[in-house]
């Protein structure tokens, strides 16, 4: 019986310089759906597509008006390739900003529309006060008396791997008491307070700019690491549903445990720069007892034609065994 297919969207953290720049050019899907956002209004399309492809790194790279829109378009861009080569997914799995490929993907909104997306996205969170994130490997029980107003659990990527967020200068407090308390953490690559109430007002800026854009219900099933459940209909057309995740916990292990539990076997699909969604997943018991299987679609720097399209048909075979 052929496995059901579920593609992983990752979020900020995961990128790196040249991610993906070696499908461009040579994968004609890809490199059409990359194009489609570089092209689409309502951003610096074509300064982003020169940054990226530029042979040195930025030291700006990790800046949420990079990081996060290229993310977003490599996520659609590889699931299109998927697509193109006979893979249709199942369901769709992102975090963070993640969702939002997720969301483009199953049809929701358009990629003619994603730049207006973006661009509201990275305008909103621009204005937040400087915060971060912080990795830290305990449980929410454990974490509970640590946390403040400001800091609050910002992810749950695993029910001991969790994601601290909040402003700075409170996060380093945070950070100094678990330090000295034995918790192993470690920052996360982010500069502002993601998925906490510091992006309260981001996240009602954002719906404001989502309110131009056409949201259709969705063709694919979205495991929202949002709610933890499959997106409904009418959460699909509403703004506020996009745009709160902004301030609220990415609940990633939640969606996938719901997800994976429900009986099927699955092929699960990265789409994206290394592996940290596949990391993630791999704790779960569905994939320690092999019952589903893992496949990183770009798990190399730049994204070699040739062993994209290896791991292509090796999803093909998967999938179909």
């Amino acid at each position: 019986m052929p496995r059901k297919i579920a593609i992983l969207f990752p979020g900020q953290g995961a990128q790196h310089h040249s991610m993906g720049t070696g499908l461009y050019g040579t994968e004609p899907v890809f490199t059409a759906a990359m194009d489609a956002f570089f092209d689409a209004p309502g951003h610096a399309g074509a300064t982003l597509r020169e940054e990226w492809l530029a042979p040195e790194q930025s030291a700006l790279f990790d800046d949420v008006s990079r990081a996060q829109p290229l993310l977003f378009a490599l996520g659609c861009a590889l699931a299109a390739m998927v697509r193109a080569h006979g893979v249709e997914p199942d369901a769709l799995l992102g975090h963070s900003v993640g969702e939002l490929s997720a969301a483009c993907t199953a049809d929701v909104f358009s990629l003619a529309d994603s730049g207006k997306v973006m661009r509201a996205r990275i305008d909103a969170v621009a204005k937040t006060v400087p915060g971060g994130m912080l990795a830290v490997a305990t449980d929410p029980e454990r974490i509970a008396p640590y946390l403040t107003p400001a800091v609050v659990i910002g992810a749950v990527n695993t029910p001991r791997q969790l994601l601290l967020s909040g402003p700075a200068a409170e996060l380093a407090e945070v950070a100094a008491r678990l330090s000295e308390n034995g918790f192993a953490c470690q920052p996360a690559r982010s500069e502002q307070a993601f998925h906490s109430p510091a992006c309260a007002l981001a996240a009602k800026e954002f719906a404001e700019g989502f309110r131009d854009v056409t949201l259709s219900a969705p063709k694919v099933r979205i495991q929202s690491t949002g709610t933890g459940s499959p997106v409904t209909d009418q959460e699909a057309l509403d703004p506020d549903f996009w745009a709160r995740q902004l301030a609220h916990p990415v609940l990633f292990w939640s969606a996938l445990d719901n997800l994976l539990t429900e009986g099927d076997d699955y092929l699960l699909l990265e789409a994206g720069p290394g592996g940290s969604c596949s990391a993630m997943a791999r704790r779960h018991p569905a994939l320690k007892s092999k019952r589903s299987t893992l496949l990183p679609l770009l798990p190399n720097a730049g994204g070699d034609p040739a062993a994209a399209l290896d791991l292509v048909r090796a999803a093909i075979t998967v999938a179909h065994a």
